[in-house]
């Protein structure tokens, strides 16, 4: 959701005639855009403003602004921590930016907006970017969350969930299909319960069905999924929709019904391993990625056992794993936590050797293989190569001329790595 409030919060400078330079130093703007969902986060961007106020010691007409989730939740108290910070945008007010910056420009006042949108104007205000050519895009069809998982503050920072009207989201990409957009991602906190709320429209299920329709886009993503959410129909999309990836995002947590029921994510493990074998049933290649929090207040050493031997069940290709951090204003905050730092930074080296093996198992499978690579653009190994991802959003790395970028092109994998993998071209048109 950043990258794609990031292309906005771009765009809707461009038109006040600020536009993107390499180097804070050079700059005469600067903004965070900024998560809230893990304490490191937190603490990176406060570091970062840190390192900003020699800059404006130095040029007392520079501007510098904060937005994201780290904003909705401080609001006004990060002008009070932060004396030379000028302005302050929570998730709903990015298109009040410009006005924002004019006013800092013009009156020399500090300024933040942090109010929460209502319906309405939030359906006003969904990003859309049609204007640049690029193989890949990200297209928002929800925002906002109501689960209220225990330690997530994404329903106090972006509000509750809303859908995009089916037919602005058919009409952007369509649009982006025009100069050129080969994959689309489709975007929100919850995207599985995409529809529920509102009348008269598509669910997730339908959406992905006029999407697949549709001409010149190749590929299609999506993300993020709750399990709660994961319906029969919705499963069965991986076996019928021919641009539909083998590739899903399904975050688990924590293998322990116990944890579960704690975190409030309203399924259990024995719920979650259905999912998995309905998916796979459907699509057989399908691989699965997954979001795991390790010292979650109370989790015992049974409850973490279990968390490893869904992932030996699963054997997930990769996770995003994270030690928990509680955040201002959940449940979770509140929850008695007795284990040590310690002990969870034990289960969690744990928790990441298990997992290296599974996921260097996994890809290591590819070599040898040939597979569809949609060709993004060159490489940042630099010496001539072109990369792209497989249907299974794994990196490819091989050497190519520039005019397959936007193409399909069968390529032998010959070596894979932690992040990526090499691979040959096996023909060239």
């Amino acid at each position: 959701m950043n990258v794609v409030d990031s292309e906005k919060i771009v765009s809707l400078l461009g038109q006040i005639g600020y536009h993107p330079v390499e180097m804070p130093d050079d700059a005469s703007l600067i903004l965070l855009n900024t998560c809230a969902v893990r304490d490191k986060a937190v603490r990176k961007a406060y570091g970062h403003l840190g390192r900003f106020k020699p800059l404006k010691d130095g040029d007392p007409n520079l501007i510098i602004g904060i937005g994201g989730c780290i904003a909705q939740q401080e609001g006004r108290e990060l002008l009070e921590k932060f004396p030379y910070l000028d302005l302050v945008f929570g998730t709903h007010n990015i298109h009040r930016l410009p006005e924002m910056v004019r006013r800092v420009e013009d009156e020399r006042v500090r300024c933040e907006e942090t109010r929460f949108l209502d319906d309405k104007e939030r359906l006003q205000q969904f990003p859309v970017r049609t204007g640049d050519s690029a193989v890949t895009r990200f297209v928002t069809v929800m925002q906002g969350c109501d689960n209220y998982c225990s330690y997530c503050v994404v329903p106090y920072v972006r509000g509750r969930e809303i859908s995009r009207p089916s037919g602005e989201i058919l009409s952007e990409i369509r649009d982006l299909a025009r100069i050129g957009v080969r994959e689309i991602t489709l975007i929100g906190q919850n995207v599985n319960s995409y529809g529920i709320k509102a009348e008269h429209e598509l669910d997730f299920t339908g959406l992905l069905e006029k999407i697949n329709a549709l001409d010149g886009i190749e590929r299609i993503r999506f993300t993020t999924s709750h399990p709660k959410d994961l319906s029969d129909s919705l499963i069965e999309c991986f076996a019928k929709l021919e641009k539909l990836c083998w590739h899903l995002h399904l975050p688990v947590q924590s293998g322990s019904n116990s944890v579960l029921r704690a975190m409030n994510r309203g399924y259990t493990r024995e719920h979650y391993l259905t999912l998995v074998r309905k998916l796979k049933q459907a699509c057989p290649k399908i691989r699965l990625s997954s979001d795991v929090i390790v010292g979650f207040p109370g989790e015992t050493d049974e409850d973490f056992e279990q968390t490893m031997s869904l992932l030996e069940e699963v054997r997930f290709a990769e996770i995003y794993s994270f030690i928990f951090s509680p955040r201002r204003g959940t449940t979770a905050a509140e929850m008695m936590d007795q284990t040590s730092a310690e002990t969870k930074q034990s289960r969690f080296d744990r928790m990441l050797e298990l997992q290296r093996n599974i996921s260097e198992n996994t890809w290591e499978q590819d070599v040898g293989t040939v597979c569809d690579v949609l060709i993004e653009g060159t490489s940042k190994q630099g010496q001539g190569q072109l990369f792209g991802r497989t249907t299974w959003n794994r990196i490819v790395n091989f050497t190519g001329p520039e005019k397959l970028i936007g193409q399909s092109v069968p390529v032998k994998i010959v070596r894979s790595y932690r992040n990526s993998q090499l691979g040959e071209v096996c023909r060239t048109s």
